[in-house]
């Protein structure tokens, strides 16, 4: 069964830090792009971060949002792509999923063969 699993997520006082895991069961990573997006209340799901496969270019890209405070990164021995998020803000506060697209990132949501089930991220104190 293909399936992307997300966890990490919490409650996270602001200023704070937090991980966020995508791991992937029954295909392998290795030739997938793997996006974050988020979804706060009453708002449209929106890219986070995205990591191209290794058999690209390995790159990563964020959104103006988050850009020098989340790192995006994967390690395809363990099937598993991460989401480092430090100088966490109320803002940041939503649900966020991991998805899969073959080779190279899109903004294209619609192009994500695979997602998970998301996980919550809650900025607050």
């Amino acid at each position: 069964q293909v399936q992307l699993v997300e966890s990490g997520g919490g409650l996270v006082q602001p200023g704070g830090s937090m991980k966020l895991s995508c791991s992937a069961s029954g295909f392998t990573l290795d030739y997938y792009a793997i996006g974050w997006f988020r979804q706060a209340p009453g708002k449209e799901r929106e890219g986070v971060s995205c990591i191209s496969s290794n058999s690209d270019t390995g790159s990563a890209n964020y959104d103006d949002s988050v850009k020098g405070r989340f790192t995006i990164s994967r390690d395809d021995a363990k099937n598993t792509v991460y989401l480092q998020m430090n100088s966490l803000k109320p803002e940041d506060t939503a649900v966020y999923y991991c998805a899969a697209v073959p080779w190279r990132c899109t903004p294209t949501s619609h192009a994500y063969d695979h997602w998970g089930q998301g996980t919550q991220v809650t900025v607050s104190s």
